[in-house]
């Protein structure tokens, strides 16, 4: 049955082909509400604090958002794939322990235990995406009792191979000096000091977006994360992305891992341990969705940023640190509710 339209109707325009303002179009950008929190986080310190300001000060407050980034951007990736990995803290910490065994305690040159380090790192996330696609449990269950092993892991096998829980004297190791100059060196820019990292940080978040936003698989991690089962019926490889995304994460582990390692020329057993849900929550700052299908890398840099200038903010201001958890409890309720009025809208201007 057909509805009689009037004859001085104005023509029903294809919502494909209807024009979208930049209003519109900037608004459902996902990391429009990080850019916003980002620059409030800077004025509000900026404004209280001159070291912040400084040079020195953008300095630091960069160098601690770049190791957060790294690992931010990755899990950005696979919360936009519809998953989470709860071992990619306690990850860092596996590769990092890894470096400083195979280098001193079985005296290796340091580029070949970066190397098993990474190989560790793959393997470990190929698993957990493996498990993930073939058993159909939740992520969050299959991550879960990954990290609890790597712990025990990292514990146990650190004590059995140095007698403590601690790797010392990685700086003696053979390779050390041009490993360090090229994961722990910094450069100088109108005379301060910034750490390499936040170039591998730049990097990381450079090239995700491009993959992200440029390539087919960017397309299949969408479309993964919208909806896993439709994906696969218009022939999406989603499982394969799964791992694929998995072993994303395992591999910024692997980087982070090996900067902290030669960086600090120590590692602790504990190294990476609760950094997981730190990594989440910047991801849910920089406007990923939980629920999957939706998100960006450049968002999660950001909310690695507003971490960053946040810690060292409150350091710089001498309040009390247990602030910095206020901080970020109140930041994600704050993206977590964005996040979802963002996503009515956008799903109000598709209609």
């Amino acid at each position: 049955m057909t509805q009689d339209v009037p004859a001085d109707a104005p023509p029903r325009v294809d919502e494909r082909i209807a024009a979208v303002s930049w209003w519109r179009r900037l608004l459902v950008k996902p990391e429009l509400g990080s850019l916003i929190g980002a620059v409030a986080v800077f004025a509000f310190f900026a404004a209280q604090s001159q070291v912040f300001r400084s040079l020195s000060g953008v300095a630091n407050w960069l160098d601690v958002a770049s190791t957060l980034g790294i690992m931010a951007v990755a899990v950005a990736l696979l919360m936009i794939g519809g998953h989470f990995d709860l071992s990619a803290g306690v990850m860092t910490g596996t590769t990092a322990l890894t470096v400083g065994i195979v280098a001193v305690e079985l005296g290796q040159n340091i580029w070949v235990a970066i190397a098993v380090a990474g190989v560790l790192a793959l393997a470990v996330g190929f698993v957990n995406g493996w498990l993930v696609t073939r058993t159909g449990l939740p992520s969050f269950i299959i991550t879960l009792g990954t990290f609890l092993m790597l712990q025990g892991l990292n514990l146990g096998l650190t004590k059995l191979f140095t007698g403590t829980v601690q790797v010392r004297g990685l700086a003696d190791a053979p390779g050390y000096h041009s490993a360090e100059l090229l994961l722990a060196s910094t450069i100088t820019v109108f005379g301060q000091p910034f750490r390499v990292a936040v170039l591998w940080w730049v990097l990381v978040t450079v090239v995700a977006s491009w993959v992200l936003l440029r390539t087919r698989f960017g397309n299949w991690v969408f479309a993964t994360g919208g909806d896993e089962v439709a994906s696969r019926n218009v022939g999406v490889p989603a499982r394969r992305t799964t791992i694929a995304l998995f072993m994303t994460t395992a591999g910024a582990a692997w980087l982070v891992g090996s900067i902290t390692a030669v960086r600090l020329t120590s590692v602790q057993a504990n190294t990476g341990t609760g950094q997981e849900l730190i990594y989440i929550v910047a991801a849910v700052i920089g406007g990923c969705l939980l629920t999957g299908g939706f998100g960006s890398a450049i968002g999660a840099a950001l909310g690695a940023l507003i971490f960053g200038m946040t810690q060292q903010g409150i350091v710089y201001l001498n309040w009390d640190a247990d602030w910095f958890y206020f901080f970020l409890g109140a930041m994600l309720l704050l993206a977590v509710l964005t996040n979802r009025l963002v996503r009515r809208y956008a799903e109000a201007t598709r209609r």
